[in-house]
């Protein structure tokens, strides 16, 4: 396929075109080196769980029962995945039109509880149900009590899992922890420009912007200084992780991305 061609395409497509993409280069990373298992397995894995380790995907050991979960959590995850139909096809076009950043905005945030709050869990609750372990991307991040905590344990697991395997631990062993820290930000920043401000061609650097604030954030909490303000813990750990997770979004997230590609892209799927 030539650049013309490509160039042609409208920027949501080229958008989702981009993150595919590079999630199937991740997927194919991560199991590279997977564990021997059934071929059934490892084509599920592929091709079926958007989570990226392997290693416990293949495990062929039985899920205990007390990981596989209870009609409470089918419901939960299917009220989430409700949400954002909700917001998409509810909330959007009761947004006046003049108003297309509040769209996008929206609009967004309803992609998200469909995807990941939602039909991922969904997916994670139907694998465990087959005692596969296959846990949640998301974990309850409006809990999280520091940045490390939200970037580590509770938001999208499956990319921590990867740059964690891949960038962090290999980095930190020969340079140290802060430069493991820092790549991985860096990588998740160049990662987020390439599929956010790429398609729109507009934007540059902002997103790598958002994950440089993230790992400054994360250090600042974690220094001598950051500990005796009690950064990482508590209400004050809640709100400075809120400031800084939430707080520079609006560049993540940048005006041309959200006007070129979100709000062209709910179009095209009649949430507009």
């Amino acid at each position: 396929m030539s650049l013309a061609a490509l160039n042609s395409w409208p920027p949501w497509i080229v958008m989702w075109a981009v993150a595919v993409v590079i999630f199937v280069a991740c997927k194919l990373l991560s199991w590279w080196r997977a564990l021997h298992a059934p071929a059934w397995r490892h084509v599920a894995y592929l091709v079926a769980w958007p989570g990226l380790d392997a290693k416990a995907f293949l495990d062929p050991r039985p899920l205990p029962r007390d990981q596989r979960p209870r009609v409470g959590e089918w419901g939960f995850a299917f009220a989430k995945l409700g949400l954002g139909i909700a917001l998409l096809w509810g909330a959007v076009p009761l947004i006046p039109s003049d108003l297309l950043l509040l769209r996008g905005w929206v609009g967004m945030v309803g992609v998200i509880f469909v995807l990941h709050f939602g039909a991922f869990h969904v997916l994670s609750c139907a694998w465990r149900t087959a005692c596969v372990n296959a846990k949640p991307l998301m974990v309850w991040p409006v809990l999280s009590g520091s940045v490390s905590e939200f970037w580590g344990k509770r938001w999208n697991t499956a990319f921590r899992d990867l740059t964690h395997r891949f960038l962090f631990r290999p980095l930190a062993a020969h340079l140290g922890a802060r430069a493991g820290v820092a790549a991985g930000f860096l990588f998740s920043g160049v990662v987020h420009d390439l599929v956010i401000s790429v398609p729109v061609r507009g934007g540059y650097g902002w997103p790598t912007l958002y994950f440089v604030v993230q790992g400054l954030g994360l250090l600042a909490e974690k220094s001598e200084a950051g500990k005796r303000l009690g950064l990482g813990r508590g209400w004050r750990g809640r709100l400075f992780t809120a400031c800084v997770v939430i707080g520079p979004a609006f560049g993540l997230f940048h005006p041309p991305f959200v006007l070129g590609v979100v709000v062209p892209f709910l179009n095209a799927i009649g949430a507009a």
